[in-house]
């Protein structure tokens, strides 16, 4: 949040600068007291009474407190036991982060991404902060900080001030010089976070963004149960107090002076203290508090779910609109950015989400709403009204008209009465031969074709009666047949393979039994295999060692004998053989989380290589080839138990991984080839989105 002028454990910035550097920072830090005496004191005030005569002018005014380490757990906890009493009477209510899992919009749980969503309201694919490192930079042209759209209100002629115990965050900014007219870096001491914000609030800033860093410390040092970490906590909480009774202060003396106070934390912790980045519950879970209370801001007083239900609820990039709609400076519909509503609405405005449509020449919308729904509800794309839709309605296809094939961004905005949400969606557009035709399947894909599975009713058959499929255990068939999700004319049935169902040993998966195996075949010298797969709608499945898509070998290892697919953390898929002893892998494919993609892989024996597709409705057509060796093809047959779906070649992938979740993939037109499709083979398949079966019955 600072920029290069400011000095460490100091102001740049006009009078105010010169006024405050007269004061020390304070200490903090290291084996003593987070608010030692020579700093700020735990309880009490600054060192100084609080003005009976207010600085600065009257009106709304914010202040935003992040938090760092504090979970939404740990603040319950302290409120109950009367710890945290400066927040007892805040609103408060679990929220989340980090983004959609297997989006676009997914993000790293951590800490610079957190901030720089906090400051922004948006999610990383316009923030542009990935990591946690000191070159990272908010992409002020596409996400500008809360600071530039308050400045953007030159009639009210906001003051801003940013101060920040974390020395990451003096840069985040970096891209957008002049709009914090007060910036602290406190280079660690919590102490100098309160000093200096009550300094602030005293001097009459308009908006303060105040960051605290004790409670994450103490976190990684001793963990969640440990007395350092209930102290931090305690102590932040008391910081905060002596900053609430400041802004009492100033009320007191000017009764129209209207504070909006929120205080949040930038992700959460997993249950040793720690921040993995990644996308499970643990991480994703934060809270809003507020000093006001905001229609839109569910699950007040609750805790937090343990499931993906938190995603029904209020959201990281709902903080920065609801700050400037206090201020006044919430932009208009056409100029909305915010990947969250501002929570002071009656109508909310939950799960916007975008899917590429059945053709590929359309963007899917769908949101939930939820209060006050009497309003038409207004479809923006880039700013330009696309839709006006009936009150209460919850979805719009969109259809795109390109010049030609390739990958298009476009920024969506759904109005529905006083709230705004917007989202940013991406579709591999596949531009269509003639109006209402389908891109054709190549002819040729009929040739070298071994087995096919429509995947459209049960039990599956083999068009090509050449092999079998059915459960790994009778009496464990997680095996049912869905809609595939689109509209007509596309709509058919697909494959869900559920391994959540299970028999007494742990059992669960499908298998697929060659008559002749390719993998082991000495006469077949390249092989194909490829599908259409689909994970739910968060690819919860994509946690911890990952989940078996398809596999013929114990994938507890990648280094076991034999070729697997896997699905892993930000819905990554990846390719692996092994050797027992060797492997070889191709790694980084995305997949979107709940659409429809095509996978598959070729092996050529002779040539010794291994390539991955990954043909994605979002990310496009994704492919690389990895060289293999002679011991990797003698090894490719696995444990010679057929291929398993949704689970490895044992059927106990899941069984012996207790931490990698079971649940629920969908497949359909399941085909092997006794030779390797060429690019334009597989990419004919995507485009078209058409089922093999039509060239084999036209």
């Amino acid at each position: 949040m600072i920029r290069g002028m400011t000095a460490r454990c100091g102001f740049a910035g006009g009078s105010v600068a010169v006024l405050l550097a007269l004061s020390a920072c304070g200490g903090g830090g290291g084996n003593g007291p987070y608010f030692p005496p020579g700093g700020v004191p735990p309880t009490g005030g600054t060192g100084n009474s609080a003005p009976t005569v207010n600085q600065g002018k009257s009106g709304p005014k914010a202040l935003v407190v992040e938090v760092d380490g504090l979970t939404h757990a740990a603040l319950r906890d302290a409120i109950a036991q009367k710890k945290a009493t400066a927040l007892q009477a805040f609103q408060i209510a679990p929220a989340w982060t980090g983004g959609a899992n297997g989006t676009i919009s997914e993000q790293r749980t951590s800490d610079n991404p957190g901030s720089a969503t906090l400051l922004t309201g948006s999610w990383v694919q316009r923030h542009g902060v990935r990591w946690d490192t000191s070159d990272q930079r908010i992409d002020a042209k596409v996400a500008p900080s809360i600071f530039a759209i308050a400045k953007q209100n030159t009639a009210a002629g906001y003051k801003t001030a940013a101060v920040t115990a974390n020395p990451r965050y003096s840069s985040l900014l970096g891209n957008e010089p002049g709009t914090v007219d007060a910036a602290v870096d406190c280079a660690g001491s919590d102490a100098c976070v309160t000093e200096r914000t009550s300094q602030l609030i005293d001097s009459g800033q308009d908006l303060i963004v105040a960051q605290y860093g004790a409670p994450a410390i103490a976190a990684t040092a001793s963990g969640l149960k440990s007395d350092a970490y209930q102290r931090a906590v305690t102590d932040t909480s008391a910081a905060v107090g002596q900053l609430l009774a400041r802004i009492a202060q100033r009320t007191a003396n000017d009764a129209k002076e209207d504070w909006l106070v929120i205080v949040t934390t930038g992700h959460g912790l997993d249950a040793f203290g720690g921040s993995t980045g990644l996308q499970t519950i643990d991480g994703k879970t934060i809270f809003i508090a507020s000093n006001k209370t905001l229609a839109g801001l569910p699950g007040a007083g609750l805790a937090a779910p343990a499931d993906n239900s938190l995603l029904q609820l209020a959201a990281a990039t709902d903080i920065a609109p609801t700050v400037l709609r206090h201020l006044g400076a919430l932009p208009a519909a056409a100029d909305y950015r915010f990947n969250g509503q501002a929570l002071q609405a009656a109508t909310s405005l939950r799960g916007l989400s975008a899917k590429t449509g059945a053709d590929k020449g359309s963007i899917e919308l769908s949101w939930t709403l939820t209060g006050a729904t009497t309003a038409p509800a207004l479809v923006l794309r880039d700013g330009k009204l696309v839709a006006t839709l009936p009150a209460g309605t919850a979805a719009h296809t969109d259809p795109i008209v390109a010049a030609s094939d390739g990958i298009y961004t476009y920024l969506y905005t759904v109005v529905a009465g006083e709230t705004s949400v917007a989202l940013t969606a991406q579709i591999a557009y596949v531009k269509p031969p003639a109006p209402e035709l389908p891109v054709p399947l190549a002819a040729t894909l009929k040739n070298g074709l071994l087995n096919y599975y429509p995947l459209d009713t049960l039990p599956g058959v083999d068009a090509k009666n050449a092999s079998t499929l059915a459960p790994w255990a009778a009496d464990a068939n997680g095996g049912t047949v869905v809609d595939d999700g689109f509209k007509p004319p596309y709509k058919v049935k697909a494959l869900r393979v559920d391994s959540t169902v299970k028999n007494a040993s742990g059992m669960a998966g499908y298998r697929l039994v060659q008559n002749n195996d390719v993998t082991t075949n000495p006469a077949v010298t390249t092989f194909t295999i490829g599908f259409w797969m689909r994970t739910d709608n968060t690819c919860s499945q994509g946690v911890s060692n990952g989940a078996t898509v398809i596999g013929n070998k114990n994938y507890t290892s990648g280094g076991n004998a034999g070729l697997a697919i896997g699905l892993f953390g930000s819905c990554e898929i990846r390719f692996n053989v092994g050797t027992g002893s060797a492997r070889a892998d191709s790694n980084g494919y995305s997949l979107s989380a709940g659409q429809w993609a095509y996978v598959a892989v070729v092996i050529d024996k002779t040539a010794l290589t291994m390539k991955g597709y990954v043909l994605d409705p979002v990310n496009g057509i994704q492919a690389n080839s990895t060289a293999i060796t002679s011991a990797l093809v003698d090894k490719l047959g696995g444990l010679g138990n057929g291929l398993g779906l949704n689970e490895d070649g044992t059927g106990l992938y899941y069984q012996r991984e207790t931490t990698s979740p079971r649940g629920a993939m969908d497949f359909n037109d399941f085909a092997i080839w006794n030779r390797a499709l060429t690019n334009d083979e597989l990419t004919s398949i995507f485009k078209s989105g058409q089922p093999l079966l039509t060239l084999l019955f036209p």
